[in-house]
């Protein structure tokens, strides 16, 4: 078995106003050593939440099910000293917002060289030494004189390759990334997603890359899994989703994105608006915004179309590929086909 991270049946609920809300619910995954899965989905689908989930940084009151095997050991099991271990060593995040993240009253010095005292007790010289091998690492001249700056002194990339040096620091076999390049412009973007690439070839690890381009979803990640409503819709090699996803939610956000090559007079839109886990109606959660909906679609949950596996899995007869893949160029497709 070559999996790092296994997911399974895993179900989020947070106290909202007194009362337990959904926020996740059945969410099944696994990725391999060394691996890169993206997850994609609408504001509110649950992206953020299961990263949050995976590294046991949930609010008090929340309920948990499901399980959670890092290198086959249960992380909701771990005891105090072994998840400090996990957090500190096994798995690192890197937020979409570098500057709600740091100290701004303490230097990148201190920010890059407080976890390698405290957790590997580095000398103060050491620590400070591999702080800046670490910056040098991504990109950052003149590491010496960016440590002794603050975090409103950096720009918005450079504070994120910040950030990007202190989740390497420590080797983990494991990155989350929580949207890393979304408050960036795209020159800085590209760079910043070049040093993750070339850092987790370096290092030889697994990512687990959230965002909403689905693009970039499938230049950095070689399986790309669709969230909506806190489920999980499908998961396939991220090229042949592109190519030929297997649910309508994903067919619709695949035709949404413009294309380069591709001259149209307005992109299309998905009718309405995302809907939450705990909003979400019985039965399939994309049935009310679905062009394909029938009445069956509210009478029980529509399991995820997986093609990761050897046998393929097709929910049902409904599955949808964009038209815009078989029209001629310079043509705009208005709706989904269905198989």
């Amino acid at each position: 078995m070559n999996a790092l991270l296994e997911v399974e049946d895993l179900t989020v609920r947070l106290p909202v106003a007194g009362e337990p809300r959904t926020v996740l619910r059945d969410v099944s995954f696994s990725l391999d050593r060394g691996g890169t899965l993206g997850l994609v989905g609408e504001s509110g689908s649950g992206k953020s939440m299961t990263v949050r989930t995976l590294a046991r940084l949930l609010p008090d009151g929340a309920d948990v099910r499901g399980t959670v095997r890092f290198d086959g050991a249960d992380v909701f099991a771990l005891r105090a000293g072994a998840l400090r271990s996990y957090r500190a060593k096994d798995v690192a995040m890197i937020f979409q917002d570098a500057r709600a993240h740091t100290n701004p009253v303490r230097t990148v010095g201190d920010f890059l060289t407080e976890a390698l005292r405290v957790n590997d007790r580095m000398p103060k010289p050491a620590a400070r030494k591999r702080a800046r091998d670490l910056l040098a690492e991504v990109g950052i001249t003149d590491p010496e004189r960016r440590l002794r700056q603050y975090p409103h002194e950096l720009s918005g990339g450079l504070l994120q390759r910040v950030m990007i040096a202190a989740a390497v620091a420590a080797r983990p076999r494991l990155v989350l990334a929580d949207e890393p390049t979304t408050a960036l412009d795209v020159t800085t973007q590209a760079e910043v997603m070049a040093i993750l690439r070339r850092m987790r070839r370096e290092y030889g690890m697994a990512m687990l890359f959230i965002t909403h381009d689905l693009e970039l979803a499938g230049a950095v990640c070689d399986e790309t899994m669709v969230l909506y409503a806190g489920r999980t819709v499908e998961r396939q090699a991220s090229k042949r989703l592109h190519a030929d996803p297997l649910h309508p939610y994903t067919a619709a956000l695949v035709r949404a994105r413009p294309e380069i090559d591709r001259r149209v007079e307005r992109l299309p839109a998905i009718s309405g608006h995302p809907t939450t886990a705990y909003e979400a109606p019985d039965g399939c959660a994309f049935a009310p915004r679905c062009r394909f909906a029938e009445e069956e679609c509210g009478a029980g949950c529509r399991p995820a179309a997986d093609r990761t596996g050897a046998d393929p899995v097709r929910p049902d007869a409904r599955t949808a590929r964009p038209a815009a893949a078989a029209a001629p160029a310079g043509t705009a497709s208005t709706e989904e086909v269905p198989r």
